[in-house]
Order: C-alpha cells, then structure tokens, then sequence
C-alpha cells in the first residue's frame, strides 16, 4: 500500500510540473504600424502602456511575460508584409495591426494558413469579410458604420447627391463603395468620384486637378474619406479655390477628428481651412478608468503627441488579446507550433521560408477572443455573431473658428440624437424620421442656414429650349437681344422658369430662337424640330393639337379656352345699360307676359280674394304689382279655380 501510495504521488507532481513546463516565460506578439503617422505614434504609445500594465501583475498570465515587439511599416506595404513573415518565423502567437487594409487583406492570407489571430482597431475596410479571413479581427467599427452614420446626416438634411473624395487605396475605396449602397437604400447617389493617390502620396497639383473637377459637379455635398496628410492638402487646396464658401457642405470621415485630438494646437492656416467641416469621432462613454488612463497620457507620451479614440481602443486590444491568452493557458492550452506541409519544401534559400510554423493553439486562442466579454476604456467589449463591435456609435463634431463643437451623437442603436448613447440603450429602438435630431450646425462661410446641396452644373450639356421668336401677342414670349445674348421674357417663360426652380435639382438649359422676327413662326415645324431632337423641348403658347400629340409630349395645359365666341366689345357705361342685353320688342314682348299673367291670376281671384276687389284703380294697380312681384319672390298661396 504504501508502494502505491509513493508513485501515485509521483505522477502527479510529474504531471504538475509538465504543465508549469510547457508554459513559455515570454508570450510573443508582434505589432505593425507606420510610426510617421499619429495613429501610428498614438498605437505604439497605448500598446506599450497595455503591456507594462499586463506584465505588472506576475500572476495574470501565471508567470509568463506578454511581449510586443513593434515594427514599422514605413508607408510600405512590402516592409509591413516582411516585418509580418518575420514574427511568424520567431513563434508569434498573435499580431496588432497592420495599421492599414491594403496589408491586411494580404497578411489575412498568411493568418489564415499559420492559424495567427490579426487584431487590428485601424484597417477599417468593410470587405474583410471574417468569412474570407477568419482569423482577422477588426477591434473597433468598421467603416460601414461611419459611413451609415454620414448617409443618416445626409438623409436628415434632406439632400440627394454627394461628391465622394477618396484616397485610391483599398481601404478608402471599399468605404466609398460602403457609402454608395447606404445611400442607394435611402434613394441617393454619389453624383462623382475623385480617387487621390493613396497617402500620402498625393501632391498638391493631383488635388487641385480633382477638386477643380468636383467644382464643375452639381451637387455641393463633398464626403471626404482618405487620411490626415491628404485631407489636410485637400483642405488648404480647397479654401484656394473659393470651394469653402456658403453653398458648400464637407463631410469628413474619422481621420480628421484624430487630426483635432492628437494636434493641438492647429495652426490657424489649417484651422481656418476646415471651418464649417462636420466631421466624425468615434464615441467611447466616460468612464473612471477612462479619466485615469487620460489623466497619465502626457506621462506615457512625454507630451509629443495627444490622445484619441484609436488610442484608447489599442490599450483595449491589448487587454483583450491578454484576457484570451490567459483563459487559453487555464484551458490547458500549450504555445507550439508545428512545420507547415505547404512550406516544408521551400526550405533554404533567402527568403528561409520553410521555417514559418503554425501556431498549433491558433484556432482555441481566436475562439477566446471573439469570446470577449469585458469592460475597457471604450466601454463594453463583446463581438456580435458577425463579429461586428458591440453597439458602435459617433460623436458628430462641427468645425467652427476657435475649435469644435458637439452637435449630438449617431448610434447604431437608434441613429441621430443630441443625448448620450447610453440613455438611449435604456429606451426602445427608435429609427423614425422624426426622432432623429441635431443641434444647429455653423456651415462653410459662416451662415447657419442649410445649404441647398446643389447648384447649376458648370459642365455638361445644356437643354436646347426652342422659341417661337413671334411678332404678335408678345404677351406670351418675347425674345430681346442684350449685349448680343437673348433675353426672353413673358407669361409663357415665366411659368416655364417657375416651374424649374420648384425642381430639386439643376435643370441646366439655354434659349434658341426659332424664327425670324419678321413674321410669326410655324408652330408644326417647331414641334416636329422637337421630335427630330434638334430641341430638347418647346415652350411658348404652342396649342395642342391631335396631329402635334402624334410626334411630341405635351404638358399640363396652363391656359385652357374651351369653345368660345369672339365678339366686339364697345364701352356702355350710361345709367339704363342694364337695358342692353335685350332689344326694345324684347322688353315690350316681356312686359306684356307679365301683364297678361297678372290679368289671368285677377280672374281667377277677384270673386273669392278680398285684395282683387275694390275700386278699377285699385284692381288694376293689383295686377301690375303681382306681375312684377313674380321677378323677385314667388308666391306661397294657392291658386283655386272656381266654377263660374
């Protein structure tokens, strides 16, 4: 028995301290981001704090130490896509980033085979579909958010097309496209698209040649989507060109609002570029550890650059990504990594790709982070079923001369509102139109009142109005020649041109006169210039006919005569001109009817009607009373026929 009893207790501190074993004393996780730019800096600033606090409590991932090395992208997607087959090699177990889509929808190819989770709160583009990349990550609202989020402001401002301005990326494009359908389901469109170079290469005469394209454009509705250097440009270029004034309405995507948190102070050139810019920042609600975390930043940064919202969701992601690792350690996991069948045969050689391993754990650790159910500086963390953050939502900012002001919030809960987010969770869902509010905005030029959206284009062709260049009743259109340009004015033009400007678009047309002014036009061969499209229409005092109506569409019919007699008018205004519509014999004819019924009702009531006798006199002056009496009263009594 005691035999037994001595092994048994072997085996067990064997297996105890196998486990304890395989736990490695540094976890190794990469990082890839472009340290030029301020998501960059700002990422690589909060990741390191995430880290130090991680590591600060030996016992959270029992002993072993989280490590992320970070490596600069440079711009570069070949250095990103290096720097990422270079952590693969060194048994990586999970990579923050890339810092843009164009490397993560390469870097999502090599996850997918090396089973390495990519957790990334920058490279935003909706496409990255966790079907197609299953081990992508997007830790914060893509941009099919904030783009619901601009199609709700463009819908509640009632405009119908926009300009879209984007940096030819994959990222900015596929966002475009995102804008594009949302506002197809509320029946707009985007009227244009200007594509930049992607950023930021763009140069100051690329964004002139573009937004002075877009200043030809009808609609006056810019949403701009790229990032901060090539928005910035694009800023300074447009207030050049006089593209800031009243009649303007620019829309930015989130890059500028990173702009505002991490740059302080603007210069007043760039301040003054931007006024009247709404623009988006995502929300995360208040919070104490919020306040501490914003508290210790100019510690953590040593004042070289601010603090915004992808900031605090890097300090998240790391938090998120070391609760995953712990629960996968607790769950008994071990961090190995075997060779891969596909790359045992390109061993050797430069590039040594053969010793790029899969991270045996890869599937059980990408589980524990969609798992996530905790509370970071963003507020509640948890993925939906499609993977999509819990409850994204916006602060809506209004650029104005001394800064920003808040004009209310979007929520992907309830849309627009000038109340917190959290208040509405409280309240049912409620997308009506008429919940949906804003404050007053300060729009470009200064004015409050809202922009049309819109004005006549200065490029495409113009609607070929004919007409009729008459000599009679000029009333209706009157054509006059001014510094050798046609004026044309009269009852027909004015309901023409009244008419256009009830439209709610830009109806560009221009006045060609048909005839020769000498002798009135033939109106056939005026419609039948229309329907041989020498005119795009007609307007004049152009009667509709059968025989028109064949060739031509005609509108409602404004003036309408019916059948009519024409007749001589002459001015009659004596005093006896009520006289006039009979003759003489007329009157005397009638006189005489009146008299012969009033001598017919005498002899019917004279015998038994006290007030047909008396006196001839008063007999007589009777009947010619009744007669004329019947012109304006009828009489109530009776009429009896007694028997002689």
């Amino acid at each position: 028995m005691n035999l037994v009893w001595h092994v048994s207790i072997f085996v067990l501190c064997t297996g105890a301290f196998s486990a304890e074993a395989l736990r490695p004393d540094v976890v190794k996780v990469g990082a890839i981001f472009t340290f030029g730019t301020i998501n960059g800096k700002v990422a690589t600033i909060a990741m390191k704090a995430a880290e130090n606090d991680v590591n600060s409590d030996p016992r959270f991932l029992g002993g072993s130490k989280l490590s992320i090395q970070v490596h600069d992208s440079n711009f570069s997607g070949f250095l990103g896509i290096m720097g990422a087959l270079k952590y693969m090699e060194t048994d990586t177990v999970a990579i923050l980033g890339p810092q843009n889509a164009i490397m993560a929808h390469v870097l999502s190819h090599i996850a997918n085979e090396l089973h390495v989770p990519l957790l990334s709160f920058t490279a935003l583009d909706p496409t990255l579909s966790p079907l197609q990349y299953p081990y992508f990550i997007q830790t914060a609202p893509n941009d099919q958010f904030q783009m619901t989020a601009i199609v709700d402001m463009i819908s509640y401002f009632g405009w119908g097309e926009v300009v879209a301005i984007f940096s030819d990326d994959d990222q900015s494009r596929n966002g475009v496209i995102a804008l594009g359908d949302k506002l197809a389901e509320r029946r707009c469109k985007i009227s244009y698209k200007a594509a930049l170079p992607p950023d930021p290469k763009a140069t100051r005469s690329e964004v002139k040649d573009q937004l002075v394209k877009v200043r030809m454009m009808e609609a006056r509705v810019i949403v701009l989507h790229t990032f901060a250097k090539t928005g910035l440009l694009v800023f300074d270029e447009a207030q050049n060109l006089g593209m800031m004034e009243t009649g303007y309405v620019w829309i930015a995507t989130t890059w500028l609002s990173t702009v505002l948190d991490s740059t302080s102070p603007l210069s007043s050139k760039t301040a003054n570029s931007i006024q009247g810019v709404l623009t988006l920042r995502p929300y995360t609600p208040d919070s104490e550890s919020k306040r501490s975390f914003i508290s210790q930043w100019h510690k953590l940064s040593n004042g070289s650059i601010g603090l915004n919202p992808y900031g605090l969701y890097a300090y998240d992601t790391v938090w998120m990504l070391a609760r995953a690792i712990k629960l996968f350690f607790d769950q008994g996991g071990n961090m190995s990594f075997s060779n891969s069948t596909h790359l045992s045969q390109m061993r050797g050689g430069a590039l040594n790709l053969g010793a790029l391993s899969i991270f045996d754990g890869g599937k059980q650790l990408l589980n524990n982070i969609l798992q996530t159910n905790m509370t970071g500086l963003t507020g509640p963390i948890q993925f939906n079923s499609d993977r999509s953050p819990f409850r994204p939502a916006y602060d809506i900012l209004n650029m104005i001369e001394n800064g920003y002001r808040q004009i209310g919030y979007w929520s992907n809960y309830s849309g627009l509102s000038v109340v917190t987010p959290e208040t509405l969770y409280a309240r049912p869902p409620n997308r009506s139109s008429s919940s949906q509010q804003l404050d007053s905005v300060v729009w470009p030029g200064g004015t409050t009142k809202k922009p049309r959206g819109w004005v006549f284009p200065n490029n495409g062709r113009q609607l070929r109005i004919g007409v009729p260049n008459r000599v009679s009743y000029r009333n209706f259109v009157l054509l006059s020649s001014v510094n050798g340009t046609n004026k044309v004015q009269g009852y027909c033009m004015d309901v023409f041109l009244a008419a256009i400007n009830l439209l709610p678009y830009a109806v560009p047309h221009i006045f060609i006169p048909f005839g020769d002014g000498h002798k009135n036009p033939n109106y056939n061969e005026l419609v039948n210039m229309v329907a041989a499209n020498v005119f795009d229409a007609a307007v004049g005092d152009i009667a509709i006919i059968t025989s028109r109506t064949k060739n031509v569409d005609f509108t409602q019919p404004y003036i309408e005569s019916g059948l009519v007699v024409v007749a001589p008018v002459k001015k009659f205004s004596r005093a006896w001109a009520f006289l006039r519509p009979f003759t003489p014999w007329m009157w005397a004819v009638t006189a005489a009817f009146f008299l012969i019924v009033g001598t017919v009702v005498w002899i019917l009531e004279h015998r038994i009607n006290d007030e047909f006798r008396g006196p001839p006199k008063k007999q007589l002056v009777t009947i010619m009373w009744f007669s004329f009496s019947t012109m304006f009263f009828a009489h109530r009594e009776n009429t009896e026929l007694i028997p002689w």
